[in-house]
C-alpha cells in the first residue's frame, strides 16, 4: 500500500505565541499491508474479540462500524438490514482505501442474498472486494476440500433451514444439522464454549463428515478450533474463523498460520 512521506510544515497562524510549533513527518499509518473494514451487528458480542486475535498480523489493520438490527433473530428482521447497509458502509471512511469490506452477519447474508449485500456495500466502496460469513464459509469449505458438512447453528428452524438450503444449492452435502434454537441474540452470545464444543462432537459423531461449520458471528468458537480438530481429526471452521481467513485472502495476505486451525494453513 502506498505511503505518504511528505513533511508537514507547521502553521504560524495561531495566535498563541507560547505554543511551540513543531514539525511532523507523516508515514503510512496503520494498515500498510492491508486495511479491512467490518460492518458489525449492533447486537454482536463476539466478533470484534475474535477478529482481533485471528487478524493479528504486522501491517494489517481492522476498522469496525455497527449496523442497527433487532435483538430477535428472524428472517423479517434480518431482511430489514438491507436498506441500512449503504449508510453503515459509509461510516467506514473511503479515504482509508480499504482492501476488503465485510458485512459480518451469516444469517443476514443468507436472507438478503450475497450479491445484494455486495451491491449495497459497494455503494459506499465501489470496486472494493466485499465478503460476508456465508460467502466466506463456502470459500473455506472449498479450500479445505469439505463436501460432507456437519452444520451447527444457534438459529430458529426457519433461519437454519434457509442457510442449509443455500449451502446445499452451492453443492455441499449437509449430512447432519444441529441447532440451539435461540432467537434472542443476547442469549446467542452467551452460549458457553463448552456447549458449542459438546455440540460439535455430537454432530461429528452422528454421521460421517469431512468437516464441521459452526454458523453465527456471536458464537464463541475460534479459540476452540485447534483442539476440536485435534480431537476429531477433521477440519472445523466457523463464521468468524472463515470470515477472517477470507478477508485476508481477498486483501492479498497469504500468511500461513496453522496454529489457528487447518483453514489458516490453506491458500
Amino acid at each position: 500500500m502506498p505511503t505518504n512521506n511528505h513533511k508537514k510544515t507547521p502553521s504560524h497562524s495561531l495566535a498563541d505565541t507560547h505554543m511551540l510549533h513543531l514539525p511532523s513527518d507523516l508515514d503510512g499509518g496503520l494498515g500498510t499491508v492491508a486495511r479491512m473494514g467490518v460492518i458489525v451487528l449492533q447486537t454482536d458480542q463476539t466478533i470484534e474479540h475474535e477478529l482481533a486475535s485471528l487478524l493479528q498480523l504486522p501491517g494489517v489493520a481492522t476498522y469496525h462500524c455497527r449496523i442497527a438490527n433487532a435483538m430477535e433473530v428472524t428472517a423479517s428482521a434480518l431482511a430489514q438490514m438491507e436498506a441500512d447497509l449503504p449508510m453503515a458502509a459509509s461510516l467506514l471512511p473511503s479515504q482509508f482505501d480499504f482492501d476488503v469490506v465485510a458485512y459480518a452477519c451469516t444469517s443476514g447474508s443468507t436472507v438478503i442474498g450475497e450479491q445484494r449485500v455486495q451491491q449495497a456495500v459497494q455503494q459506499a466502496h465501489p470496486n472494493v472486494p466485499v465478503t460476508n460469513p456465508l460467502s466466506a464459509c463456502k470459500a473455506a469449505l472449498a479450500a479445505l476440500g469439505i463436501k460432507r458438512v456437519a452444520f451447527l447453528t444457534p438459529y430458529s428452524p426457519d433461519v437454519t433451514s434457509a442457510m442449509q438450503a443455500n449451502l446445499t444449492e452451492a453443492g455441499f452435502d449437509i449430512v447432519v444439522t444441529g441447532s440451539f434454537d435461540l432467537t434472542d441474540d443476547f442469549e446467542v452470545g452467551r452460549v458457553s464454549p463448552q456447549s458449542i464444543a459438546d455440540a460439535v462432537r455430537v454432530l461429528a459423531d452422528k454421521q460421517p463428515c469431512d468437516g464441521v461449520f459452526v454458523s453465527c458471528t456471536s458464537l464463541r468458537v475460534a479459540n476452540l478450533i485447534p483442539a476440536l480438530e485435534a480431537n476429531l481429526g477433521i477440519p472445523v471452521t466457523s463464521s468468524n474463523h472463515a470470515l477472517a481467513w477470507h478477508m485476508l485472502r481477498l486483501a492479498g495476505v497469504h500468511d500461513a498460520m496453522p496454529h489457528k486451525g487447518r483453514l489458516f494453513g490453506a491458500v
